[in-house]
């Protein structure tokens, strides 16, 4: 019966939505350091604004720098690796106050890091600065406007249910 108290737990909650975001950042992290090549090409085409309606009013933005481009990447990279990290410690956290060894504010807070990390790097990485600034939202090929809106609110989502079903009553 404790075990079944645990599982069902407003800790749990928080622990499973931290882990599922924590091993999707890990995977990201992976297949775009396994798959560098696809990836970049991702970042470089939405940069160039090269599959846009070339408005002459907007092309300007654009930026073919391949060394600009490569960095810019790096940092999306490392970005996603330290949010990881961020809500691995998190879970590690959560899991500690499943088993009545841990802080749940302080598990809350690891958590909320991480969760604000992935919603600045889909949100306003990707939805703001490659959707609207760099004009990603009119190309067919280069679009990853709808992944990042899944990723921005899954993080949303998921920070929500961190905060409100895991506080304590007192």
């Amino acid at each position: 019966m404790r075990l079944l108290a645990r599982v069902g737990s407003p800790h749990a909650v928080a622990a499973a939505v931290t882990a599922i975001t924590a091993l999707y950042l890990l995977l990201v992290v992976l297949g775009n350091t396994t798959d560098y090549g696809t990836n970049r090409a991702f970042v470089e085409h939405v940069f160039a604004m090269d599959t846009t309606f070339n408005s002459p009013n907007v092309m300007w933005r654009a930026i073919t720098s391949p060394t600009l481009v490569t960095i810019a990447y790096l940092l999306i990279i490392a970005w996603e690796a330290v949010t990881a990290v961020v809500l691995v410690v998190g879970v590690v956290a959560w899991v500690k106050v499943l088993f009545g060894r841990g802080d749940a504010e302080g598990a809350r807070r690891w958590t909320t890091a991480g969760l604000v990390m992935q919603l600045l790097l889909f949100g306003g990485g990707f939805i703001v600065i490659g959707g609207e600034w760099f004009q990603m939202w009119q190309s067919k090929t280069w679009n990853g406007l709808q992944p990042a809106l899944q990723n921005f609110t899954v993080a949303g989502i998921s920070l929500v249910l961190v905060w409100v079903v895991g506080r304590e009553r007192g």
